[in-house]
């Protein structure tokens, strides 16, 4: 049987740290408001590299780690929620940086599930394709969309990218894999306000110039708290897998109270849950990767060990992984 397999981790996160204490001196806010309530301590801020930047040093660390160079990637996809552009993609941008000239690119919006959504997608592609090596990557810039004047949203979220590479395989790796999406909550729960440029032939038409991250903190709560179980119950239940044999459980990093409350509804110990956000924050699309990227450069995955990556965010979306290292 085809499989495909993560061989690599890689990372990269701004060299900038903005801890809660910096963030008090220009909100109305101080750190024991905020780990309090997030779990959170500090986030990484670009100081003007781009999504296709940060993306790119991940993807090479990967590459790198993996004994592979850019040449030998067929397939290239960066989730990301804030692209450099409309076009051309992210992917299109790390593909000319790092030079993966036989690599086709293409970019992934899922928000904060992006990265399950990318690994799923190549996955697929792979077992049904020709494609031996694929460069998945999740890249954010969130501090380009974040409103610094309100508290609610901008202590959360910070910069970053990580990175895997997958090799198809006959050895187990990717086993299982679940997706969702529920339109009908998006514009209410998770908004990134929508590009409206200039028309002179619409009439009236409502211009909106800033484009800020607005979010219902209760509802994400309340739907995370549910959809992380199910996701990973889902998962397990397609691969015929119990929750016991699972060593770690890779949550998207959006906040502390959320992954406990899962834990509790898993009935499982808080242990089982890898946990860097109080040093990241919300990375969206990135927050799994560099998850995955820390505790792989810390030994803490070994060959054979059964993992379950799963994700929530905007959409709304939710997915998961499991996987065999």
């Amino acid at each position: 049987m085809i499989y495909t397999k993560i061989i690599s981790t890689g990372s990269y996160a701004p060299n900038n740290i903005v801890t809660n204490d910096d963030l008090s001196k220009i909100v109305e806010t101080d750190d024991q408001w905020i780990s309090s309530r997030t779990g959170i301590r500090e986030r990484r801020i670009s100081l003007g590299e781009n999504t296709s930047a940060l993306a790119a040093k991940a993807g090479l660390d990967a590459i790198n780690n993996a004994g592979l160079t850019p040449m030998d990637i067929d397939l290239l996809i960066v989730a990301t929620t804030t692209p450099d552009s409309f076009t051309p993609s992210t992917a299109c941008i790390v593909q000319d940086i790092i030079g993966a000239k036989k690599a086709y690119a293409f970019d992934v919006s899922a928000a904060c599930s992006g990265f399950i959504y990318a690994i799923s997608v190549a996955d697929k592609i792979m077992r049904a394709g020709e494609e031996v090596n694929a460069l998945v990557i999740g890249a954010e810039t969130l501090s380009r969309i974040v409103n610094w004047n309100d508290r609610s949203t901008c202590v959360l979220f910070g910069d970053g990218a990580g990175a895997v590479v997958l090799k198809k395989t006959e050895e187990k790796g990717i086993i299982s894999s679940v997706l969702g999406s529920d339109g009908t909550l998006g514009r209410s729960s998770l908004t990134c306000g929508e590009f409206v440029p200039k028309n002179p032939y619409i009439k009236d038409e409502n211009q909106q110039d800033e484009i800020y991250i607005n979010m219902d903190g209760k509802e994400i709560f309340r739907f995370a708290v549910n959809k992380i179980p199910q996701a990973v119950n889902e998962v397990l239940a397609k691969a015929e897998t119990a929750l016991d044999e699972v060593k770690l459980i890779f949550p998207h990093q959006a906040n502390l109270r959320i992954v406990d409350a899962a834990a509790k509804k898993l009935d499982l110990p808080k242990e089982k849950f890898y946990v860097n956000l109080n040093k990241y924050g919300n990375t969206s699309a990135a927050s799994i990767p560099l998850a995955l990227d820390e505790a792989n450069r810390n030994g803490l995955l070994q060959q054979g060990d059964k993992l379950v990556l799963v994700g929530f965010g905007g959409g709304l979306t939710w997915g998961s992984i499991f996987l065999q290292w």
